[in-house]
């Protein structure tokens, strides 16, 4: 058996108010790829902050290559030789690749300057490591794609000598082939002895690429398995508490539109060479899927028809009449919603409540006879969706940071759904989300569509488009390269359309 590099004994984490960890104990061989799976609020993003320095434990112990460590800072992490890469890279978009890669420990000359000779060579060398032969070191992080900057975090820790890598949700915004790519480069890391400690909810990436796995169930330890020894059912079991057994997203879809009524119909739309020209038609009570290659332009289209971005031309009607949509107030008049692809950059206030998030576009309801906000009316209607779309939270006055991923997404929706929209957008509505919740999801999309509601929605997951989807338009570099209904989609018409092939 190999030696052990990291072993976790009793390890808890109290926030006030809450146990996010209770006792949790295993251990990390040496060399492995150790899956770490949960629910949404499992505790696994607690326990990485607390391997990486980013807060202490509250009690237990932590022993890493032998010595008994208790971090505080991240940077006394990186020094025993621990690196994090987060679901939100952190890396500075207006430097170059080499310094970021070597950010915080630029190379110096005799004079105290900074080296660049020796650090664009340097960084040479690094990038040739993680793949990234074909950039040029100078490159903007702000120049290159996700996948990329993925690379470059990966690059920045092997300069740190990492021992211990730790990567949450790696490929949550990567399409299929960026993810094979990055897991490829995993395999290389491990090859030379490097171990990770991989986050993912994508349980097809975990049975593929991890040797063994650890479940975690709301803060507590629950079972390490081979993963050769288990299987995706089971994993979900030891998750969720209970015997699963998967079922389909959607039981009926749209087949025939003889006599189908347009609720939105888009055209002309072109967003400064980004987009260009795109028309299509939303029917009243269906799923539209927009999808695509990142890159394609998916998200841009929908900022710019809810009029959150700028456009050059774009000509809307809802329900058969012209309208112009200046701004997202625009949108929202007209029946709109949007949950964006950026939860905590673009659909999220963190210092601020559960309830003061979630009646954010719905304050004209919350109004009493003085035109003034009602506590309670706010309280009773934002207490009303909690317990609808079952958000975990110890009460609506608690900060919504405080909220695991899965819980913000459901705050987020409980927001439009308030509205009572005729149109809602959904834009990567579960990525990074856990099973339990992205299956909430899926009822919700269900239920709003049964009840007459008209769903434009993106996402990277082909699985998710092929199950949830009505009708698919496929995108390629700003462009509707074809249109598929649900049964005449598959996996390889789809990725011909993204390839333009």
């Amino acid at each position: 058996m190999a030696d052990i590099i990291c072993s976790i004994d009793k390890v808890s984490k109290i926030f006030p108010g809450v146990k996010a960890l209770n006792e949790v104990s295993f251990d990390v061989l040496q060399g492995e790829i150790h899956a770490l799976v949960g629910e949404n609020g499992a505790g696994k993003s607690t326990l990485m902050n607390i391997l990486s320095g980013e807060f202490p434990a509250s009690s237990g112990t932590i022993v890493f290559c032998g010595a008994k460590v208790h971090f505080t800072i991240p940077r006394q992490a990186q020094h025993a030789g621990i690196a994090m890469i987060h679901q939100e890279l952190s890396l500075s978009p207006a430097l170059s690749i080499a310094e970021n890669i070597f950010q915080g420990q630029l190379p110096k000359n005799s004079l105290g300057f900074v080296d660049y000779k020796k650090m664009f060579k340097d960084a040479r060398r690094y990038m040739e490591e993680v793949g990234l032969h074909a950039l040029n070191e100078e490159t903007l992080i702000r120049n290159i794609n996700v996948s990329q900057q993925q690379q470059v975090e990966i690059a920045k820790a092997l300069v740190r000598n990492a021992k211990l890598l730790i990567l949450d949700e790696p490929t949550s915004a990567l399409t299929t082939t960026e993810a094979e790519k990055l897991m490829g480069i995993m395999r290389d890391l491990k090859s030379r002895g490097i171990t990770m400690l991989y986050i993912s909810h994508k349980l097809g990436e975990i049975m593929e690429i991890s040797d063994r796995v650890t479940v975690l169930r709301d803060g507590c330890f629950i079972q390490t398995l081979n993963t050769k020894e288990t299987n995706v059912t089971q994993l979900i079991s030891l998750m969720v508490g209970r015997d699963y057994n998967k079922a389909d997203m959607r039981s009926r879809f749209k087949t025939d539109y003889t006599n189908a009524e347009p609720v939105l119909e888009v055209a002309n739309l072109t967003v400064n060479r980004k987009i260009k020209n795109v028309n299509f038609k939303l029917y009243r009570g269906e799923v539209l899927g927009l999808t695509g290659l990142v890159g394609a332009g998916r998200s841009e289209v929908l900022q710019a028809v809810f009029g959150a971005d700028r456009h050059d031309s774009l000509e809307i009607k809802v329900n058969g009449k012209k309208c112009m949509v200046k701004n997202c107030t625009g949108a929202i008049r007209q029946g709109i919603g949007l949950v964006a692809e950026g939860r905590k950059q673009q659909g999220l206030f963190l210092k601020q409540s559960v309830a003061e998030n979630m009646s954010l576009v719905n304050l004209w309801n919350m109004k009493n006879w003085l035109r003034l906000i009602s506590p309670a009316r706010e309280n009773r209607i934002v207490g009303e969706y909690i317990n609808k779309l079952q958000v975990k939270t110890p009460g609506a006055d608690q900060i919504i940071s405080n909220l695991s991923g899965g819980n913000q997404q459901k705050a987020i929706i409980a927001r439009w759904l308030m509205n009572n929209p005729e149109i809602l957008f959904l834009d990567e509505p579960t990525q990074g989300i856990d099973v339990g919740v992205k299956k909430d999801i899926y009822d919700i999309i269900d239920t709003l569509v049964s009840q007459g509601v008209s769903i434009l929605f993106v996402s990277s997951d082909m699985q998710e488009i092929l199950s949830l989807c009505d009708r698919i338009i496929v995108m390629y570099e700003g462009e509707i390269t074809g249109e598929l209904l649900h049964g005449e989609a598959t996996q390889d018409k789809i990725m011909t359309l993204a390839s333009n092939q």
